[in-house]
């Protein structure tokens, strides 16, 4: 099994770098029942471990809580217990540099003293509703790129391209991902200094994923060409509360662009913006994050051409659930150059690598970014964007946990390395707020213009 494993991922490789371009990713409903069987996990990713035992094969991924657990309850580490196997640091990070991004390698160099990583047991706890995986194989035989690949039909609920043939259909796998229906979270924001010294920014975002409701069709979804909707105010410092941002996210993003608005307390009127998107300034962000970094990429992908390099075995965060205990505190975590080390938790995965380079016709501040796609749940894991000059500017990671209670893998904290200034920003400090909501009721007028100007004005 190891062997054919390994001819996988090399011939995966080849042929992906081939279909870089627009292709058409519906397979054929024989090849959508494998989708969990003995090869092919639910998700499309491969079922077996790897070749040394380092990487297990998947069984299930969690499937209940721990004891004890009750929904609104930050979740507990189901591996508390765990012990580091090995630290990588900058004396040895050159035994690891095949399993290693490039930005690793770089915050290595950058913070010898600071950066280093303390490898666990991998564990594949990835998992989904029966529901979800039920659809993907629906999606697996009917989805089909649209308008150049800015856009998806025949699909819904659940990753369109669980075998993905091209770069655009491994991305959209990434932003339509299963994290719930109706979800709000309050978090913190912070930008510390090069000293480490911060400002906490409170946010409370509000996302309502019509893509993924109950019984969606991918004939709802082509009438109403909307995949979410999603509503974010600042709560604090009262200098900036009150700041409101909405977006409508649309299917085919030809035949109609994103929607966005925002309030500004110092107006106090609701504005369209359809800059909101691309490489514009991020919400309260000190200038360390675009627009479309927010959960690693969101947005349209028009503006780049997108490749496939292959699969690899690297270590990402993973099951970060000491980094989301209510037991620590933000300062425990916020450290100068780098996040507190010893809070995070790396292993061994397969990730897809996915690269994308600006096309020559249109502009951006990234020139190139290579994604690290964890293949369990098509949630980015980590990423290396390059500015104009082809040099590494900065280095975004997603420290992924379980959310048990629905069940879906998704990031408690998303870090931006921003090399040259020697900053960081850290977005998702869950710690001391409420647990995420996976059970929000939003009426129907919850995502509109008048709504956000009623927020903003609280």
């Amino acid at each position: 099994m190891a062997k054919m494993i390994n001819k996988w991922l090399l011939a995966g490789a080849v042929t992906s770098a081939i279909f870089a371009g627009v292709a058409n990713a519906k397979v054929s409903a024989q090849k959508a029942q494998e989708l969990g069987g003995d090869i092919y996990t639910p998700m499309g990713s491969l079922r077996a471990g790897n070749a040394d035992g380092s990487i297990p094969a998947w069984n299930g991924g969690i499937t209940k809580a721990p004891a004890g657990y009750s929904v609104g309850d930050h979740h507990p580490d189901p591996f508390a217990d765990d012990k580091v196997l090995f630290t990588i640091d900058a004396s040895n990070y050159q035994q690891y540099a095949d399993s290693l991004s490039e930005g690793q390698k770089a915050l290595f160099k950058a913070y010898p003293d600071r950066y280093k990583m303390n490898v666990y047991q991998s564990r594949r706890t990835a998992s989904y509703p029966q529901h979800v995986y039920d659809s993907i194989k629906r999606n697996a035989a009917n989805a089909e790129l649209i308008q150049d690949g800015n856009g998806i039909k025949g699909a819904a609920t659940g990753i369109p391209f669980p075998f993905p043939e091209g770069g655009l259909e491994l991305i959209w796998n990434h932003l339509t991902r299963y994290r719930g229906v109706n979800v709000e979270r309050e978090a913190g924001q912070a930008a510390p200094l090069a000293n480490g010294d911060y400002v906490l920014v409170k946010l409370k975002d509000e996302l309502q994923q019509i893509y993924n409701e109950p019984n969606m069709t991918p004939e709802k979804l082509a009438d109403g060409n909307v995949l979410f909707l999603f509503r974010q105010y600042v709560t604090s410092p009262a200098r900036l509360a009150g700041t409101a941002l909405l977006v409508h996210e649309t299917m085919d993003q030809v035949k109609e662009p994103r929607k966005a608005w925002t309030y500004n307390t110092g107006q106090r009127r609701v504005r369209r913006a359809p800059n909101v998107a691309y490489d514009a300034p991020g919400t309260a962000a000190d200038g360390l994050r675009t627009t479309d970094d927010f959960d690693m990429f969101n947005g349209a992908p028009d503006r780049y051409n997108w490749t496939i390099k292959g699969k690899k075995e690297m270590y990402i965060p993973y099951n970060s659930y000491k980094l989301h205990s209510d037991k620590v505190s933000y300062d425990d975590i916020i450290k100068p150059g780098v996040i507190n080390q010893d809070l995070v938790r790396y292993e061994k995965h397969r990730v897809w690598v996915l690269e994308a380079n600006l096309k020559e016709d249109t502009r951006h501040q990234y020139k190139k970014r290579v994604f690290y796609i964890d293949e369990d749940s098509w949630q980015i894991a980590l990423e290396d964007i390059y500015d104009e000059r082809d040099q590494l500017w900065r280095v975004a990671m997603a420290h992924a946990v379980n959310y048990y209670e629905v069940p879906t893998m998704w990031s408690t904290l998303e870090t931006y390395y921003d090399l040259p200034s020697g900053r960081y920003l850290a977005i998702g400090l869950d710690n001391q707020e409420d647990m995420y909501n996976f059970q929000a009721d939003f009426n129907g007028n919850h995502f509109t213009p008048s709504a956000l100007r009623r927020i903003g004005r609280r």
